[in-house]
């Protein structure tokens, strides 16, 4: 059966009207609120095909009709008008990046408040993942006597910088030496990557800096892998509890129940390969059996072309997902700008 534009318009009127009001939707009130043009009769027969096509189910006898999974992907996929985000909440957003944040932590925190505040939704944020990350430049410089400090530059254009002590007869021309061989040897390479023969490689070129060589590649490893703590923020879990679909308390406890297992969280919001952009799974499109009466609403955040890692919108499936879509994906790309001034020193 073909799916026309008079049964696009009712399924269409039926998924605004159940996601404004939570209660199914009968042809009368579509006939009075969205005045299509034909006879509640009509409508009731468009709805009997619509149901029989899977859009839509009856949720109980005498009710009216809610959308189905399918109703919503094909609303998602073929019906769902983008909209724009206000200015005023447009700014808001830049006001909340602009302060002065020193931390990727924060930065991250401020991303799941207020992506739930804009949503009323459960938000998820992903620490990015630093390790795939290469070495672009490693650099020694002498600034006084006895101290140097070591900066790492990585592809994704983050800039990490440490103080370090070094003995009082070290010459610029000495860290120099060191900063070469490490650039050569490097260089390119991510942390992952980096094996013992290599390291061995190394400090048989740099025999005698050994003292230098241990704090430097020491304090590379460290100032790496200290934002590289692989975590999920979570933030407005009462938002979900609070809707209709959620007051059943043996729900409640199984969905409170996967909030609390970062791992899980970790999987769903995975994703495949390097998908970019925005990602939206409706119920039963979801991996756990626990998530079946919620979509998700996920968007990759990046540092120039590198993905670093995902934020996501967890709800009912009657979610608003045309407001979840435009909050979501303006806050993706605002962190990703916050991201890239930040690893770069811009802050």
């Amino acid at each position: 059966m073909k799916m026309d534009e008079r049964k696009q318009k009712i399924l269409l009127a039926i998924i605004k009207d159940y996601i404004s009001t939570a209660e199914p939707v009968g042809s009368r009130t579509i006939s009075r609120k969205y005045k299509l043009g034909v006879s509640p009769a009509t409508i009731r027969n468009e709805m009997a095909d619509l149901e029989e096509m899977g859009y839509i189910e009856q949720p109980h006898t005498s009710a009216g009709r809610i959308p189905s999974h399918l109703g919503y992907r094909y609303y998602v996929d073929c019906l769902m008008e983008t909209e724009q985000l206000p200015e005023q909440e447009q700014a808001a957003i830049r006001r909340g990046y602009e302060n002065k944040v020193r931390e990727v932590g924060e930065v991250l925190n401020r991303t799941g408040r207020m992506l739930s505040q804009l949503t009323n939704y459960t938000a998820l944020v992903q620490t990015p993942y630093f390790g795939g990350s290469s070495y672009k430049h490693i650099q020694l410089v002498l600034i006084a006597p006895a101290q140097a400090i070591l900066i790492v530059v990585m592809d994704t254009g983050a800039v990490h910088h440490q103080m370090m002590t070094v003995p009082e007869n070290i010459t610029q021309q000495d860290l120099d030496q060191i900063s070469g061989v490490l650039n050569a040897k490097l260089q390119g390479r991510t942390m992952d990557s980096i094996r013992l023969t290599l390291i061995k490689e190394i400090y048989f070129e740099l025999a005698k800096h050994r003292h230098i060589l241990d704090l430097a590649l020491e304090l590379i490893q460290e100032r790496i892998t200290s934002v590289s703590e692989d975590k999920i923020y979570l933030e407005g879990v009462f938002n979900i509890l609070n809707q209709p679909e959620f007051h059943n308390i043996e729900k409640v406890k199984v969905l409170l129940s996967l909030l609390e297992q970062e791992n899980t969280l970790r999987d769903i919001l995975e994703l495949p390969g390097d998908a970019r952009g925005i990602t939206i799974k409706i119920g039963s499109e979801n991996p756990r059996k626990e998530m079946q009466n919620c979509s998700m609403v996920t968007a990759t955040y990046q540092v120039g072309e590198k993905i670093l890692g995902t934020i996501g919108v967890l709800g009912p499936t009657r979610m608003d997902y045309a407001r979840v879509v435009t909050v979501i994906d303006c806050m993706s790309k605002n962190l990703s700008r916050a991201l890239e001034r930040l690893l770069k020193g811009q802050v």
